[in-house]
């Protein structure tokens, strides 16, 4: 997956994108909010969820109405999810897939989505609803192969969990499926919701922010006052399918899915490796499987949660894959305005670099008062810095090792 570029007709491109998040559910929207440097971040009622006096987190404010929803089948995880594949689908252009009157037959379309604990949800809510059906031969079947289903998709339907690189895997995992000739397109991305199970294991781990003073200044990637991340809760899908096959349909292509580059290292459960070594590689790899140098770079979307040992080795990481070229090349979190969407984060933040392709604009790390000095990066703090932008990196790192890095860039 990451020996070399693929040729120019059979590249992977991103032609639709769909999303239910705590800066809009659209990508002019969610452009607009990451550009302007608006937060998502609020107090919320912090009724079984919290462990301390104000809990703050990025909650959908909203989540759209699906016409094939009209059943209430899907709870808040599988609404999410649902509305975020059907406005893909949809912003792709594909038609009516089961009936075959659109532009590609649903045989031939894939769906792979990151959600690092889907049955864990399904157990929370069956058991603060009393418990007793968990387990049920009832149940419904998974999330992914309804929401295929209401969607006509009859390809292959998979569900990918790597923690807060979920969705980031099911990217990769989708560009190969269409590189390889398995699908002609794919729809790929992840969610995640906010929960009392999320809010107490993070919060044991001392993984959260337990700032206090206001929500907006609570998420502080690469800040020496950080104290951890801030939940969000939404997440992304986007549409991929190879330039050869968008071209034929007449499809407008967003952007280019260029290089992909994973690795693992698995030194803790949760907390990050002290040796960049393996974040690096997947960086490396990224950049070589899309064919670029790090010179090449306009923009590096870190993973940067906030959290005050994973900012230090992200950037320990990037410096080591990306070498001189790291002081000339701008790097922001935009956790600091979305929190963190952990298994759907790395698919929003592929919307993010989408956004500074777009916009030619680097969007900002809010919070960014004293950068640690253990994390010497071209950081971009409060405001948006224009620049141009053609090839970007996005990193996302998952609890036990999961380290990701892809390539986007602009369409050729």
């Amino acid at each position: 997956m990451n020996r070399a570029p693929l040729s120019a007709d059979r590249s992977v491109v991103i032609t639709g994108i769909g999303a239910v998040t705590p800066l809009g559910n659209d990508f002019d929207s969610i452009a607009d909010a990451l550009l302007a440097g608006r937060s998502g971040v609020v107090e919320i009622d912090g009724a079984g969820f919290s462990r301390e006096a104000r809990q703050f987190a990025a909650p959908v404010a909203a989540i759209p109405t699906v016409a094939t929803d009209s059943d209430n089948a899907f709870d808040r995880l599988g609404q999410i999810c649902l509305a975020a594949s059907s406005a893909a689908k949809a912003d792709a252009g594909l038609g009516d897939l089961r009936a075959g009157r659109g532009p590609v037959a649903g045989a031939r379309v894939g769906l792979v989505l990151g959600i690092g604990a889907e049955q864990l949800k399904r157990w929370e809510a069956d058991f603060l609803a009393g418990g007793g059906e968990v387990f049920s031969p009832d149940r419904p079947a998974s999330l992914v192969h309804r929401i295929a289903a209401r969607l006509g998709i009859q390809g292959p339907a998979v569900t990918v969990a790597a923690a807060c690189a979920s969705s980031g895997y099911a990217l990769a995992l989708a560009r190969r499926w269409i590189a390889t000739g398995l699908v002609d397109v794919c729809l790929a991305g992840g969610c995640d919701i906010l929960s009392p199970t999320g809010f107490a294991a993070f919060y044991n781990l001392r993984a959260l922010s337990r700032r206090s003073d206001h929500p907006s200044r609570a998420s502080r990637p690469f800040d020496r006052e950080r104290d951890g991340f801030v939940m969000g809760e939404g997440g992304a899908v986007l549409v991929l399918e190879s330039r050869r096959h968008a071209d034929a349909r007449g499809a407008r292509v967003r952007g280019e899915l260029a290089g992909v580059g994973m690795s693992g290292d698995a030194a803790h459960m949760v907390i990050p490796s002290d040796d960049p070594t393996e974040a690096a590689r997947a960086i490396h790899l990224a950049l070589q499987s899309a064919g670029v140098q790090p010179a090449d770079l306009d923009y590096v979307n870190a993973h940067a949660a906030g959290t005050p040992v994973g900012d230090v080795a992200e950037a320990a990481a990037i410096r080591l894959a990306l070498g001189t070229a790291t002081d000339h090349v701008p790097a922001s979190s935009t956790k600091s305005m979305s929190g963190h969407l952990v298994s759907g984060a790395a698919a929003f933040e592929a919307i993010a670099c989408l956004a500074a392709i777009d916009r030619q604009a680097i969007p900002p790390t809010l919070n960014l008062d004293s950068p640690d000095e253990r994390c010497r990066l071209d950081h971009v703090p409060h405001v948006a810095r224009p620049h141009p932008v053609t090839v970007t990196a996005s990193n996302s790192f998952g609890f036990g090792g999961a380290n990701l890095c892809l390539v986007i860039r602009r369409a050729a």
